[in-house]
């Protein structure tokens, strides 16, 4: 059997999209779907928002590329926005959430290695996590699944019980450099994490003198209804991995840090031949004129309750189905009693209504932040008729 061009990684399905509508996706035989799974939490403006297109198109038509051999008016411009608008005091562009998360990584490696503690390498993260596909990104992450065939791991991580502070405390050791934590867990199943939790990390890092990161690559960028996750916290990371959304379809991410955890990133230190190239700056700037504005994430909240306060009412339709509902902003989670799989290709199949399979047996509810009532509707009568005609395998 001969390998396909694509390389097979992916179990693709037959839905084939060749054109997006705002909301929705066209496939190549014509075939219509709602689609409330965003790219996976990226197309936060749907697929034709005229401000985005018409930045990337004037950037592209002026410059692309040049890479950071020099200065970057563009970078600069985004960067400092980034800072304004968050904790951070420095921002490093990516091209991915994996490549920002590295940088993360590497950030907080740097900040122990610079005040001459080498032995301070290790990062506590947290079981069901996806912090990426990269060597490091698998190693950080407890899923054996990720790990099989790509063995031996990379040293310096030590997994714990999500949202078990206690264990959190006692897997500090002589080689702890900080804790890496999805804030809101994506791939684990939409689980979020508690106050006393995030705070709980917080004052240990600080007691202790230990970087604080957040992934919020999944849950950033307006997802959870302000602009980052950790504001709902009252806290601040010292180190944040972001992407998806922040380029609503064009790819690029970032790692922001303050001046403090940034320390240990000196010239020579890290690199990316095309992170924070001009056309990725453009869509940037093109997200943040739409989602860093109090009006359109206080939206974002209310489409998020009103889309959760409909599903706790439907559940109670199909209790044998369903479990309980979960998530902040529009990124919701709709936990069944068994595997999520089987269902999420049935509602793509015959009901086209496209969702994201997550662990934890979790339908992802995670559409373009734009979507609007005749949206919701649609999106709660394509799921009353999946629920209607599903047969669990």
């Amino acid at each position: 059997m001969s390998i396909t061009p694509l390389m097979p990684v992916y179990p693709r399905c037959d839905v084939r999209p060749v054109r997006g509508e705002h909301c929705h996706l066209i496939s190549e035989d014509g075939r219509r779907f709602l689609d409330f799974a965003s790219g996976i939490a990226v197309n936060l403006l749907g697929h034709s928002h005229e401000g985005l297109i018409g930045a990337i198109q004037r950037q592209a038509a002026t410059l692309m590329h040049v890479s950071n051999l020099y200065g970057s008016p563009q970078g600069e411009r985004l960067a400092k926005r980034l800072v304004d608008l968050t904790f951070a005091d420095t921002v490093f562009f990516t091209n991915s959430g994996a490549e920002a998360v590295e940088c993360a990584i590497k950030t907080a490696r740097a900040y122990h290695s610079h005040a001459g503690n080498e032995q301070k390498y290790e990062l506590i993260t947290f079981k069901n996590a996806f912090h990426g596909r990269t060597m490091a990104t698998i190693s950080a992450s407890n899923q054996e699944k990720m790990h099989h065939g790509f063995l031996p791991l990379l040293q310096g991580f030590k997994y714990v019980e999500f949202d078990d502070l206690e264990a959190a405390k006692s897997a500090i050791g002589p080689n702890t450099a900080g804790f890496m934590v999805e804030p809101i867990q994506g791939e684990g199943g939409i689980r979020v994490g508690s106050d006393a939790f995030i705070k709980g990390l917080r004052d240990l890092a600080d007691e202790h003198d230990l970087m604080l990161i957040f992934d919020e690559v999944q849950c950033g960028v307006a997802r959870a209804g302000t602009l980052y996750a950790y504001e709902q916290y009252g806290v601040t990371p010292d180190i944040m991995a972001t992407a998806k959304g922040i380029g609503g379809g064009f790819p690029m991410g970032a790692c922001l840090a303050t001046e403090k955890a940034a320390r240990g990133m000196g010239i020579g230190s890290h690199g990316s031949t095309y992170g924070g190239n001009p056309l990725a700056m453009a869509a940037g700037e093109a997200v943040l004129d739409v989602v860093a504005d109090e009006s359109f994430l206080a939206e974002v909240r209310a489409k998020g309750e009103r889309i959760r306060a409909r599903l706790e009412q439907f559940i109670g339709n199909y209790p044998e189905l369903f479990e309980l509902v979960r998530g902040r902003g529009l990124m919701i989670g709709l936990k069944m009693r068994s595997e999520s799989r089987p269902f999420v290709a049935h509602m793509r199949d015959n009901h086209g209504l496209l969702t994201v399979a997550a662990g934890d047996n979790t339908v992802r509810i995670i559409p373009p932040l734009v979507i609007d009532d005749s949206h919701i509707e649609e999106f709660m009568d394509k799921l009353s008729a999946a629920a209607a005609s599903y047969v669990a395998p």
